[in-house]
């Protein structure tokens, strides 16, 4: 009898490949990754080229090959999206974050696969009603989004809570709102990777880095909070869910504290084993509006659930980041 297979959609991006690496080291189902490696010189392929898999799909025969191979589809981790949050096509964003992922869950629901998705700390908004994953249908429809980004993540958990409260789910599913994730396999994307690596050039040459200069007068300048994650941290969740089908809902996934700008940025020097050099630039007028001064994740619902990990401190993360990945000639995961 062949063995159960486990699709990952996004599976050659930040998050989704390093998820890919931990179910290939634990070597216990067929891994498929599907999902676009564009340009080759972007390195994107690099994610996945030290990974066994067993088949990679493109995003146009997704639901093709899952019918293909429904009987030995055990689950479907969702992390395929748009994730910038200054993408400006609105019905792009909700096509590929909303309208797929509400396929797929219904294809789920049909076929008795289980599904876990990305959702996103992006539908908290400005943080001011709080970071309670409170996931239902009431409190989630009080969420405030600030972008269409977070906006396509909040509908499709409204969209989940909603069908599962009819009965009309996948036998597992789990939606985990990503806070400020940090880690390997994140050089494609761009201006959307973490402030740890897009520091870490001058950081290595010994430079300045540049850290945006608080407007609010309750927080210094680099004073500003975030939750940073460590991607290791995140991917342990998502192995939890998997090896406990009995928990559904929507959970936060991130450290529970928040640190600040500078805290990281002193954290990737020290990695380094170099002296902190940081100097501020105005926070552009484009996003000063709707710009956070504090995020973090409340984790209580996730360990109350049974989830037994421990967050990795940011000192940590960073230096495991810095030391066994960005400062070594192969990068990658």
């Amino acid at each position: 009898m062949s063995r159960r297979m486990i699709v990952v959609t996004g599976g050659a991006g930040f998050i989704g490949s390093n998820i890919v690496a931990r179910l290939g080291e634990e070597d216990r189902h067929d891994v498929v990754v599907c999902d676009r490696l564009d340009n080759a010189a972007l390195g994107k392929w690099k994610n996945i080229a030290k990974h066994p898999i067993a088949d990679f799909w493109q995003p146009e025969e997704l639901f093709e090959k899952l019918e293909r191979h429904a009987e030995a589809v055990e689950a479907i981790v969702h992390m395929g999206a748009i994730s910038s949050t200054t993408e400006a096509d609105a019905d792009l964003i909700l096509r590929t974050n909303f309208s797929l992922s509400r396929d797929l869950w219904d294809w789920c629901a049909l076929r008795d696969a289980r599904m876990i998705y990305a959702s996103s700390a992006a539908t908290y908004g400005d943080g001011e009603a709080g970071f309670a994953d409170d996931d239902s249908l009431e409190a989630l429809s009080a969420l405030r989004p600030l972008n269409a980004y977070g906006y396509s993540k909040m509908l499709f958990d409204q969209y989940a809570v909603r069908q599962a409260d009819r009965g009309q789910s996948p036998r597992q599913w789990a939606g985990l709102k990503f806070f400020n994730v940090y880690g390997p396999n994140e050089y494609h994307k761009g201006a959307m990777k973490s402030v740890v690596a897009q520091i870490w050039p001058k950081v290595q040459a010994d430079e300045a880095v540049t850290l945006f200069r608080s407007h609010n007068p309750a927080y210094a300048d680099g004073g500003q909070m975030r939750d940073f994650v460590f991607v290791d941290d995140v991917v342990d969740i998502i192995a939890w869910l998997l090896d406990t089908p009995s928990v559904s809902g929507v959970f936060n996934a991130g450290s529970g504290q928040a640190r600040s700008f500078l805290d990281l940025a002193h954290a990737t020097f020290a990695a380094a084993g170099k002296a902190a050099r940081v100097d501020y630039v105005d926070t552009p007028e484009s996003i000063r509006d709707k710009y956070q001064y504090f995020t973090e994740a409340r984790m209580e619902r996730v360990r109350a659930a049974g989830y037994p990990g421990q967050s990795t401190p940011l000192e940590e993360g960073v230096r495991r980041y810095v030391q066994d990945f960005l400062s070594q000639p192969d990068a990658y995961r």
